[in-house]
């Protein structure tokens, strides 16, 4: 590996403005951009270089061989990379998008030369903008970092250098089962936060004052800035309409039950088991292995590593080392 690269963020909302500020922590040069004065005009009072001139931060990119980061909602995301093709069409280029097969298409349509990799950080809150933003976001967060049959390796490296470098961790995978996954155990919860805040406040002021933890916990996303929602949930519709059936299945057989029996054992019982069957993934203590970047089945082995729920954590020379359950 050469030198580290600068790095241009085009967004500086939440997740943008955590990219830029961690990557700064970690040393690197960073400037980046947003189509909001207030967000340009408030990190450029804390000290960072920002503007809401995009091609001119995308020339500065091209012009250093900078890695890019697209921090832009879903719904933004083929303007911009219209941008990128005319001001850095050869860029490094990354995103932080919470959908992955639609940017991959977009970016090979719009930007064929791009060496690009996707990514997603699995880390967030129901905050948005800049002033949101802090460095320590990603600190021990999982962050894909795609790996498709065209996926350029030294792109892929740049990416996950990066997210390593922002504090997090790497979890290689296809943007297919990332779409999926993400279905599960974002999308969906989101959309469950939704309904469950709605059904809450049906109850008016005397569910308000007794609404304790477990409303809270359940409906915190819920605050999350509706157009965002929509952009990650609407953006993954093919992956999230099954899992919403299966869902919608849970909850009409535990109806069913509950009318016909007065019982929810089998519901509260396999709800249980699943939380502490998830806990104990987390807990499982693995074996190190390294992935050779180098190697003819390098993409291969990146993706057993992510879909056995292991992590990259570092690199050594051409090596990859990931962390395996």
């Amino acid at each position: 590996m050469g030198a580290v690269r600068n790095v241009c963020v085009i967004g500086l909302g939440l997740i943008g403005g955590s990219v830029l500020r961690a990557a700064a922590d970690a040393g690197r040069t960073v400037w980046g951009a947003t189509t909001s004065t207030s967000d340009a005009e408030t990190a450029a009072a804390d000290g960072f270089a920002a503007t809401t001139d995009v091609a001119a931060a995308l020339r500065e990119a091209a012009d250093s061989d900078a890695v890019v980061v697209l921090a832009v909602p879903l719904t933004a995301l083929n303007t911009v990379l219209a941008e990128v093709a005319k001001h850095a069409p050869d860029c490094l280029l990354t995103d932080v998008t919470s959908v992955k097969t639609p940017v991959h298409d977009s970016v090979r349509a719009t930007v064929p030369s791009a060496r690009f990799a996707g990514g997603h950080p699995m880390s967030g809150t129901a905050e948005s903008g800049w002033s949101a933003g802090k460095s320590e976001l990603f600190d021990g967060a999982a962050w894909v970092v795609t790996v498709e049959s065209d996926t350029d390796l030294v792109a892929w490296r740049e990416a996950a250098t990066l997210a390593l470098d922002c504090g997090a961790h790497v979890v290689p995978l296809r943007s297919e089962a990332h779409d999926e996954t993400v279905a599960r155990i974002s999308h969906l919860p989101h959309l469950l936060a939704a309904v469950l805040a709605s059904v809450g406040a049906a109850g008016g002021p005397v569910a308000a004052a007794l609404a304790a933890g477990s409303f809270t916990d359940g409906t915190r996303v819920a605050g999350t800035r509706p157009e965002l929602v929509r952009a990650m949930t609407e953006g993954n519709a093919a992956a999230l309409l099954p899992v919403l059936d299966e869902a919608l299945g849970a909850l009409g057989a535990a109806r069913g039950s509950l009318a016909s029996t007065g019982g929810l054992a089998a519901t509260i019982d396999a709800g249980h088991k699943a939380t502490r069957q998830m806990a104990e993934y987390r807990r499982t203590s693995g074996t190190n292995v390294r992935v050779r970047l180098s190697a003819s089945d390098a993409r291969e082995s990146l993706l057993a590593v992510g879909e056995r729920g292991g992590r990259i954590t570092a690199f050594d020379d051409d090596a990859a080392l990931a962390e395996m359950p």
